[in-house]
């Protein structure tokens, strides 16, 4: 029997389909749409996001030679902060989805920081009060739409992560649900209780007739329409994507961390049954919760990570492909320092600075194009760093970054790897199969279906594809260093 994954991200949508053991054997992707209605603001329209999920899954079962009744199981993950809100009646959102990396919240947030609520909202969900989480999204739709509070609060809207969204769309309405990683973005959830929280809701104005159930990440959540796909299929695990890289990784004992580099860059570092508070300003969250127990990470989110490379292509025109940013690194000018600090839409982990923008600093007459994609592609390293040396003062009880296993679209790049490598000054793991994202939603799939072995076991299949080793020497890295914290510094709006 085979599995299905859905991989619903924020430029595109990806569909692989796995055999038994889990290695991948047929796979659809599409990007749709991205919508910048003003300066700091991202949407997708709910409607790109739903046709490229059922598109790419028939897509890749087609090439895979599958029928549905050959599909054991369909995982589904998704980008986890993006807010839908459609009618409980017809399904038919009522505005764009407001993405996670969308920044208009921001003045909502400040004022609820002057008004003293930061803290015990952190004490519950473990986040920090920012735009970037669904909560003040949710509350912008409904005093944004005309009508629309009364409504919610009539219980004639609901509300979802993407993973709602299309586990509603998929079922035909039958299941409104969620997974307890999904949940935990949402600010609304707390992360110890296991659910959603009046008070919460209340001070972000959430109706709660409007919330997903939340349900374990490997499990029931209703069949597929038969019509979609020529049968019904059981849709049996759900992970936001970050968490579901981590089980892809197998990441399932405390201290181990991984880092997924997508159009953002997530470090998640897995710290056990007991939730870590940090004193650096990662995220505490949830890493996954099976058979109703939930297990926790420390989380440190990069906005900004291969969106850097895409703003080269489509904001400077100075590639026509991604993959040309390797052999301009590698034929940049070692004597610049060249610093990209990409805060397009403010700074995440450690910095939460909503207001920060981004900046070229070190340019010097002699800078071209190959500096500016080094710098780029360094950026990423550079703020990778930033967030191992946060979890390695929060987690003292390891040693955080020792190895780190990385996954996502840049982990192609070597020169990326190896760079991340030297400025860490640790060894740097790419696996065989670097879209983690898909194989840990199917693997959730397939443990509730009873065709994939428990955790241990699965961890055992995990295979290296390469270790790159530091070789940066000491002084270097700390010169490099140095100017990256003084670049940052720079752009910070405080």
């Amino acid at each position: 029997m085979a599995l299905l994954a859905i991989d619903q991200g924020t430029t595109s949508t990806r569909a692989i389909v796995f055999d038994d053991a889990l290695s991948p054997i047929a796979s659809a992707q599409r990007e749709f749409r991205q919508i910048f209605p003003r300066p700091g603001w991202v949407e997708h329209d709910p409607e790109d996001i739903w046709a490229t999920a059922v598109a790419t899954a028939a897509e890749a079962m087609a090439r895979a030679g599958l029928r549905a009744a050959d599909v054991a199981g369909l995982g589904v993950t998704n980008q986890r902060e993006t807010v839908v809100v459609w009618e409980r009646a017809t399904g038919k959102a009522i505005h764009n989805a407001i993405v996670w990396q969308d920044r208009r919240t921001a003045e909502t947030c400040a004022r609820m920081k002057a008004e003293g609520l930061e803290p015990k909202i952190t004490a519950k969900t473990g986040l920090v009060l920012d735009p970037y989480f669904s909560a003040t999204k949710l509350g912008w739709i409904l005093d944004h739409v005309e009508g629309a509070r009364a409504r919610a609060e009539a219980g004639e809207f609901m509300f979802g992560t993407v993973d709602a969204y299309l586990i509603w769309r998929l079922t035909g309405g039958t299941a409104h649900a969620t997974d307890a990683t999904n949940a935990a973005r949402t600010l609304l959830y707390d992360i110890r209780a296991g659910r959603f929280d009046d008070e919460l809701c209340a001070a972000f104005g959430a109706p709660a007739a409007m919330l997903p159930e939340v349900r374990d990440s490997s499990g029931d959540f209703g069949e597929t329409l038969p019509e979609l796909f020529g049968g019904p299929i059981r849709i049996l695990g759900v992970a936001g994507d970050q968490q579901a890289a981590t089980v892809g990784q197998a990441c399932f004992r405390p201290g181990m961390a991984k880092v997924t580099y997508g159009t953002g860059a997530f470090a998640l570092l897995h710290t056990g049954e007991e939730p870590v508070a940090s004193s650096n300003k990662l995220l505490t969250t949830v890493a996954l919760q099976l058979a109703g127990r939930r297990t926790y990470a420390l989380e440190g989110a990069i906005f900004v990570a291969g969106a850097a490379v895409q703003w080269l292509r489509d904001g400077l025109k100075l590639i026509r492909e991604a993959a040309e940013t390797q052999a301009l690194a590698e034929a940049a000018d070692p004597e610049q320092d060249v610093y990209l600090v990409p805060a397009f839409v403010g700074l995440g982990a450690p910095h939460w600075d909503a207001e920060a923008r981004a900046a070229l600093i070190g340019l010097t007459r002699g800078t071209g194009q190959a500096e500016i994609a080094r710098a780029a592609l360094e950026s990423v390293g550079y703020q990778t760093a930033d967030l191992v040396a946060a979890m390695r003062a929060d987690w003292p009880a390891g040693d955080v970054g020792a190895t780190l296993r990385v996954d996502g679209g840049m982990t192609a790049s070597d020169w990326t790897l190896q760079f991340l490598a030297d400025i860490l000054d640790a060894p740097v793991d790419r696996p065989e199969i670097v879209e983690t994202t898909a194989l840990g939603a199917a693997y959730l799939a397939g443990l509730a279906a009873g065709v994939c072995p428990d955790p241990d076991g699965f961890a055992k299949s995990w295979r290296l594809e390469r270790r790159f080793e530091p070789r940066m020497d000491a002084a270097t890295r700390r010169r490099k260093l140095a100017g990256w914290a003084d670049a940052v510094a720079r752009v910070k709006s405080r």
